[in-house]
Order: structure tokens, then C-alpha cells, then sequence
């Protein structure tokens, strides 16, 4: 990473962890607030949503907070697709080119890139940050710290 998405990444980080600490608003909209800015700040970034762990569902994801295209994937069990297997294994995938992936649930056409990051709350997968590109190997091992990092400083509002 150049020194500049460095600068970028950690002026990014900032703004995130303010919207955390924001104590006027509910967990929702600072997800909300956060998907829109990393959408904003990120051009690769076309999606950026939150699927949260339902607790009336055993192992089924539902859709959270998000920015971009509407999806028909409202819920998810885990296992299935890209953001089920990151839910079953509490692991970050990466998936440069989606039409490589066997196991890959289409949200749009347009979708050529994705990477899901676990959040988790002591350990515990409680939520994930699902994010879509139309760029076939756009995202980076920067992108990836840096998600990683989002989402360790959201895991207390869960």
C-alpha cells in the first residue's frame, strides 16, 4: 500500500469509529451510516451491507443495513454462498473473479468481485460485512485489513 491509501485507510478509519460512538444514534443507523461510507469513499466498493445472525432462526443470516442495488437475498443459511460459508467457517473470504466460484449465490450480473468479513462479538460470529464489486480483482489485502479492522470496532454494538 502507498503511503497515500494509507493516509486514506486510517482518515477512513476515524470517521468509522465516530460513527461507533455516536450515542444519539441506534445500531442500525450507524450500520446504515457506515455502509454509505465506505460505498462513498471506496470506488470499488458498488454494494457494501451487513448480514446479521437471526435469532429466531437457527443458522440463517438476514439482511441488515445496506447501500446499492436492491437484492433478493433478504436471507441466507449458512453454508450457502459466499457470505454463508464465511458465517459457517467465522473466516474472511475473498473471492477475486465470482464466476470461478462453485458455490455462489448472484445478487447481479454486474457483480465480478466480493469479500465478506465476519464480525464477531467474544469470539462469536454475530454479523458479517458483505461487499460487491464490478471490478474482477479489485480488492486488495488493504481493502481486506482494513474491513477486518471495521469490523472489530463495530463488534460492541452487537
Amino acid at each position: 500500500m502507498s503511503k497515500t491509501e494509507i493516509q486514506a485507510g486510517s482518515k477512513l478509519l476515524k470517521h468509522i469509529r465516530k460513527i461507533v460512538k455516536d450515542v444519539d444514534k441506534d445500531r442500525d443507523q450507524k450500520l446504515q451510516l457506515i455502509c454509505q461510507h465506505l460505498a462513498d469513499k471506496i470506488d470499488v466498493f458498488d454494494w457494501v451491507g451487513f448480514y446479521l445472525v437471526d435469532p429466531e432462526a437457527e443458522d440463517e443470516l438476514v439482511l441488515g443495513p445496506y447501500v446499492g442495488e436492491e437484492t433478493d437475498h433478504t436471507r441466507i443459511s449458512f453454508g450457502e454462498g459466499v457470505c454463508g460459508q464465511a458465517a459457517e467457517t467465522n473466516e474472511t473470504f475473498v473471492v477475486q473473479d465470482v464466476s470461478e466460484e462453485d458455490n455462489y449465490l448472484a445478487c447481479s450480473i454486474h457483480v465480478k468481485a466480493e469479500i465478506v468479513v465476519p464480525v464477531k462479538k467474544d469470539g462469536e460470529f454475530v454479523a458479517e460485512l458483505d461487499i460487491d464489486s464490478h471490478t474482477k480483482d479489485s480488492l486488495t489485502e488493504g481493502h481486506q485489513k482494513m474491513l477486518e479492522e471495521v469490523c472489530d470496532m463495530i463488534s460492541p454494538l452487537f
